[in-house]
């Protein structure tokens, strides 16, 4: 399900270095507070572990900076280009804030003004891109789209969602966790083994937190993704059983079981989640918090009581999507 991804700038087979198009130098990231650091090796963020685990520690510093007011960095004139195959809230304001908020602009590219793969190449759509846009953002279904956007643009591509990724929602969820309950920490992640699920578990090795996996057998979290962590020296012991999971849990993680373009699966996907649902019951005799990337299900993956309640971090975690990303931006386009 999940594959390695290899960056085009790194290939050493590669006949001329990609050279992307950056702000000039009076619009390159600026602030009298903004620390003095190295950009990421690579140039898209594509997964999480695309950043090594300093460097992934590095934006959650700028993103922690930002938010108290300590960072003023900027991107002045600077354009992302946003592109949409599935809709959303959270990832459209917050990338779109964010860029207002560095001085920069968003634009945005829905499903009806760009038809990715139709009607031209998708490569032929990234190489026009990238000689207008410093950086690209592209919420899609299918992985290998932004493999293909990052090949061929000539600029910095973000995976902002894929179905199999979704690393901007780890870096919130990593920023939340430090606020909060801190690194050292273990999560119990709840129900189905998803892109949420799968870039949280490897994002968490390479931050030091501990994670436990729960899902139905058929749902189960890719292999490759626990090697992937296993790498960062995280030991993920998978099981069918949420309470066992929960039991020593100071945060439990859950999202949604029928994710957007799997409706028509709706009725045979729900009935393995029985006994899944992050309830009060399930959480009795803990004092372990919740999360959930939203949209919720409300009665489904999670109770109305729950995600009402003293427990949830999903407010935070929904606000930390903006300073995170203003962050990554800023380490890339800097």
């Amino acid at each position: 399900m999940c594959h390695a991804h290899t960056n085009h700038a790194l290939i050493d087979s590669t006949p001329m270095p990609t050279t992307h198009t950056t702000p000039t130098d009076e619009s390159t990231a600026t602030g009298s507070s903004a620390p003095q650091t190295d950009s990421p090796a690579t140039d898209d963020f594509l997964r999480i572990d695309d950043l090594t685990p300093a460097e992934l520690a590095q934006v959650l510093d700028r993103a922690a900076a930002m938010k108290a007011g300590e960072d003023d960095a900027q991107l002045p004139e600077a354009t992302l280009g946003m592109l949409f195959e599935k809709p959303s809230t959270r990832t459209r304001v917050s990338f779109e804030t964010g860029m207002t908020q560095l001085a920069g602009h968003a634009q945005f590219l829905g499903p009806d003004d760009i038809q990715l793969g139709h009607g031209e190449p998708l490569k032929d759509t990234a190489r026009a891109l990238g000689r207008y846009v410093d950086a690209v953002m592209a919420r899609v279904f299918d992985h290998d789209d932004v493999e293909t956007l990052a090949e061929y643009a000539d600029c910095p591509v973000v995976n902002g969602l894929t179905d199999d990724a979704h690393p901007c929602q780890t870096l919130a969820d990593l920023l939340t966790l430090r606020e909060t309950v801190g690194t050292d920490a273990t999560v119990a992640w709840i129900g189905d083994g998803n892109n949420v699920g799968q870039s949280f578990v490897v994002g968490a090795a390479m931050a030091g937190v501990d994670v436990a996996v729960a899902t139905p057998a058929e749902y189960a979290m890719d292999e490759s993704v626990l090697d992937r962590a296993a790498a960062f020296g995280a030991d993920v012991e998978p099981t069918t059983d949420p309470a066992a999971a929960v039991a020593d849990a100071d945060v439990v993680y859950t999202d949604v079981w029928v994710s957007m373009g799997e409706e028509s699966e709706r009725a045979e996907k729900l009935a393995p989640f029985d006994g899944f649902q992050v309830n009060e019951e399930l959480l009795a005799g803990t004092d372990a918090k919740v999360m959930h990337c939203l949209p919720a299900h409300r009665g489904e993956e999670i109770t109305d009581g729950v995600l009402e309640s003293d427990r949830a971090l999903v407010w935070d975690q929904a606000e930390n999507r903006l300073h995170a990303q203003k962050a990554l931006l800023v380490e890339l386009l800097a």
